[in-house]
């Protein structure tokens, strides 16, 4: 029985055998219709989400199974005292696959002790979020058509933004991939991130407070929104929140071909007049998602169509 709680779990020959799923979804989705028939997916949800949640229940629909589950842990039990092992193993046997998003960094890890059924990390605090980064790399192969030798920058909250470290692991083991990460300094990417990852592959990687400055050599811009729920004081979120705002202005200086990111919601940084710029990929990045996520449910079920 295999999990999924950090997408260092998976290979590069996993991931890129899930792209090339995902991929052949799209091009035939009634070949996969039917290949959950009778198959169950849990979605336990601690925390609020609508991509992510929705997507993995429409994956599961679309696979020709079914989902049962809560949207926030006040509609649970949790709301009584209950446990995260005890609800895993209760919904272990009402479900053949469970995803779970909970506040607390670990929790989905801790959840994989007790599970009789395979666990996919849905987020977990501002630690990890490995369908999200499966779904950023679906976006950069089906854009780029390749997840090797590009420049990628990472704006905004690079501290507490578990999207961004994922991307980070994954991204690492591609060759010629070249970080860029623009940030304030309170919300520089941590140093676990540089010491354990980005530093001992050998990886070029520059640090910078301008947005502006970096525009030009991106070939990927991945933006992030500050998030209010990790912040443990609303003067710091309300002092940052507005540090970096994409606007059309600011794409003048981008290459033609750069694509734009952000693993959503956004709240105001990046402005509704780059929607209609065809370098703006994120809304396509949520529909990819589903994809992914069929791919990966598939492979933990062992199913084939």
């Amino acid at each position: 029985m295999r999990h999924l709680i950090d997408i260092t779990d998976l290979s590069v020959q996993e991931v890129d055998e899930l792209i090339a799923t995902a991929e052949d979804i799209i091009q035939d989705p009634a070949k996969y219709a039917e290949v959950c028939r009778h198959k169950k997916l849990a979605t336990l949800f601690f925390e609020p989400s609508t991509r992510t949640r929705l997507s993995f229940e429409a994956a599961m629909l679309d696979l020709g199974g079914s989902t049962l589950g809560f949207s926030e842990a006040q509609s649970s039990s949790a709301a009584k005292g209950e446990t995260v092992g005890d609800t895993v193993r209760v919904v272990g046997g009402y479900a053949d696959i469970i995803a779970m998003r909970h506040p607390k960094e670990g929790a989905p890890l801790a959840a994989t002790q007790v599970s009789t059924v395979p666990v996919i990390n849905a987020g977990d605090g501002g630690h990890n979020h490995p369908t999200q980064t499966l779904t950023d790399l679906l976006t950069i192969h089906k854009e780029r058509g390749s997840l090797s030798g590009f420049t990628i920058g990472c704006c905004g909250d690079l501290k507490f933004g578990r999207t961004v470290h994922s991307l980070v692991n994954a991204l690492s083991r591609y060759s010629g991939i070249r970080f860029v990460f623009i940030s304030p300094p309170e919300l520089k990417i941590p140093l676990y991130l540089k010491e354990n990852t980005i530093e001992p592959n050998g990886l070029p990687y520059a640090e910078t407070e301008s947005l502006e400055d970096a525009m030009p050599d991106l070939d990927i811009l991945y933006m992030t929104r500050v998030q209010r729920e990790r912040f443990f004081n609303e003067a710091d979120y309300l002092r940052l929140r507005d540090t970096y705002i994409l606007d059309p202005a600011k794409l003048a200086a981008a290459k033609l071909d750069m694509r734009i990111l952000h693993p959503l919601p956004r709240v105001n940084e990046i402005t509704v007049d780059v929607d209609k710029d065809p370098r703006a990929a994120y809304f396509r990045q949520a529909v990819y998602g589903k994809f992914i996520r069929m791919a990966l449910i598939m492979k933990l079920l062992e199913v084939q169509p």
